[in-house]
């Protein structure tokens, strides 16, 4: 079905698409080849919401020249109007010949539209080339999508012990300097990083991307059930914070914390909690697409429990911090082994003289 060039082709494209890992939220990671006679014409990718889409780039770029081309785009073409007019017009009046497209768009209202465009206007559409590399790129803006909730992660650093901080809470620094940029990679891409209340208050975090060049910083996520967060805190000092809290009684700081640019929102679950599952609901319809948990045992149990978490990213110290130090993961006991949690290694790596395990759930 697809030829060895067309692997080739796909494969820069999807290279472009990764240029936008840090900037294109809340919009897909999308790039754009152009292919005449074999030879490549064009190429472009998408920076962020507002600019132009990727295919747009290239066939500006190339001009006349896109003709009776083929185009390699990562994402089904878009088929409406929203910041920018529809792409697969503008494909359409270019003159393009053939479309290969690795997936297909997710939106349930649009999916589909843009393939039927083209194939309506006589141009070929073949999908599903290097579609896995595709989705994986853009695995929130699916998950959003399809789940109405985004893809979420849970970063842990800890001992070989499963050991976060010790007792008396000191954690800085269990992991070295390159785990811990390796770290801010992981929030740079993310649209949000959450925390607790707990880790607020032990740590008092900026939950900010340093030592990357990045365009725009993750909106600060805190779960509060209490609304105890201090008014001093430093991750409410640059704003684009958000707070979710079960605490209907403390309006006047919930005002002050507005009257700061906070927005806070209220969804308390039947134990005076906050509900996880409509708080996630909630930043879906925020457009967030990939939250980053960076939090401790209490809130990453919760959502590990409630079955929110997609992916934990471990980062594992060479030390040992023995039992009495704080535990990564605050779960019920269990009594039969076959009940436990069992997770699938998708990646291991040393990082430094640390070392990295992404998992995800079976």
């Amino acid at each position: 079905m697809f030829s060895p060039s067309d692997y080739i082709h796909m494969a820069h494209a999807l290279r472009l698409a990764e240029r936008g890992l840090y900037s294109t939220s809340p919009n897909p990671r999308v790039g754009c080849v152009l292919v005449h006679n074999n030879q490549t014409v064009a190429s472009g990718w998408h920076e962020k919401a507002g600019c132009p889409h990727a295919e747009i780039i290239a066939l500006n770029q190339a001009g006349q020249g896109a003709r009776h081309a083929t185009a390699y785009i990562t994402l089904e073409p878009c088929s409406h109007y929203g910041r920018t007019p529809p792409c697969a017009n503008a494909l359409i009046e270019a003159g393009i010949a053939r479309v290969v497209m690795a997936m297909q768009d997710p939106n349930p209202l649009v999916s589909g539209c843009g393939r039927a465009m083209l194939e309506q206007a006589g141009i070929k559409v073949q999908a599903g080339l290097l579609h896995d590399e595709a989705q994986a790129l853009n695995r929130g803006f699916v998950s959003r999508m399809t789940r109405r909730r985004p893809w979420v992660r849970l970063k842990i650093a800890s001992s070989l012990d499963g050991r976060i901080a010790l007792n008396n809470g000191a954690s800085q620094w269990i992991t070295g300097n390159a785990a811990r940029l390796d770290g801010h990679r992981w929030r740079a891409r993310s649209c949000a990083i959450m925390t607790g209340i707990g880790t607020v208050k032990a740590d008092n975090p900026q939950l900010t991307v340093r030592d990357l060049d990045v365009v725009r910083q993750p909106t600060k996520i805190v779960v509060d059930s209490k609304l105890d967060i201090s008014c001093d805190a430093r991750l409410l000092q640059e704003g684009n914070t958000v707070i979710f809290t079960a605490n209907l009684e403390k309006s006047d700081k919930k005002a002050v914390l507005e009257e700061r640019g906070v927005r806070i929102f209220v969804e308390p679950n039947e134990n005076a909690k906050v509900d996880v599952h409509k708080m996630f609901s909630r930043l879906a319809d925020l457009e967030m697409n990939e939250v980053l948990v960076e939090a401790g045992g209490e809130l990453g149990g919760v959502l590990v429990e409630a079955g929110l978490v997609d992916e934990l990213i471990f980062y594992f110290s060479p030390q040992l911090l023995g039992d009495c130090a704080q535990p990564m993961l605050r779960l019920p006991e269990l009594t039969k082994l076959h009940n436990s949690k069992k997770l699938t290694i998708k990646d291991v790596r040393m990082i430094g003289k640390d070392f990295r395990i992404l998992t995800g759930f079976q």
